[in-house]
């Protein structure tokens, strides 16, 4: 049987350039489009941290983790979106049962 829910994490790096405003909204966005489709668990931001290599030439990226309950089709449209934003640099949404 196909499962109709799962528990999931979202790591995104949003661009360091953007201004405290613009990145608390893109934070905020993502926040209430996921609670539009499931439940958030948890918001934690990290903050602006060094990158592991350069990406477009920037150094830094400033890292949100978030914790959320959804359908099984969501992951994939939240990726999607991600992908098509150009404040974010990188994402990866993994599930977290086994």
């Amino acid at each position: 049987m196909a499962k109709l829910t799962g528990n999931y994490e979202v790591l995104y790096v949003i661009n360091p350039t953007l201004s405290e405003e613009e990145t608390a909204a893109l934070v905020e966005r993502f926040k209430s489009l996921t609670e539009s489709r499931g439940t958030v668990s948890e918001v934690d931001e990290w903050g602006k941290r060094k990158l592991a290599y350069p990406i477009n030439d920037l150094e830094e990226g400033y890292y949100v983790l978030m914790t959320f309950t959804a359908d099984a089709a969501f992951p994939a449209e939240l990726d999607r979106l991600m992908r098509i934003n150009t404040g974010i640099m990188r994402s990866i949404i993994v599930s977290k049962e086994g």
